[in-house]
């Protein structure tokens, strides 16, 4: 028996997922996307992407130009906090008794409970603005391939 009743969780993803951006999370474009849940701190994709393609603070995240296979494609990335949400039932029962017996409350609103998930979502473009995550996409299998190495280089790398 508990006392919390989940109101949302968080997707969970094991490595990454192909998938529209959008139907994933409200805040992301409405584009095939590469998604992947971030472990790390705050700024550490935005630090990693601005330190590997040397951009000084300078359009990170938003078409940084890559070359695969001597093809540059441009890079795109958004991030948001999808959370889990419980309701403390046990809290809202006794802030209830005390209510009725005119007492103040001990949890004080605190009924909800918030763990945050980060999820990344990159979409590459080529340079006639062609999705390169598209099932259609002549070179969709190099581009993931780069995306996979791209995403373990990040995890498995410490210093940002």
């Amino acid at each position: 028996m508990t006392s919390c009743i989940s109101l949302r969780k968080a997707p969970s993803i094991a490595t990454h997922k192909i998938a529209t951006a959008k139907k994933f999370q409200r805040k992301f474009p409405r584009e095939t996307a590469f998604i992947f849940e971030d472990p790390k701190d705050a700024d550490k994709f935005y630090n990693f992407i601005n330190t590997k393609f040397e951009l000084n603070d300078m359009d990170v995240g938003f078409d940084v130009p890559i070359s695969i296979n001597k093809v540059t494609y441009y890079l795109t990335y958004h991030e948001a906090e999808i959370p889990n949400k419980k309701l403390n039932l046990l809290g809202l029962a006794v802030d209830a008794s005390l209510k009725i017996k005119g007492l103040d409350p001990i949890f004080q609103d605190g009924y909800v409970e918030r763990e945050g998930h980060w999820f990344l979502a990159i979409t590459i473009y080529d340079s006639d603005g062609k999705n390169c995550l598209k099932r259609s996409y002549p070179a969709r299998k190099i581009v993931l391939d780069y995306l996979r190495l791209l995403q373990n280089e990040y995890l498995n790398t410490s210093s940002f």
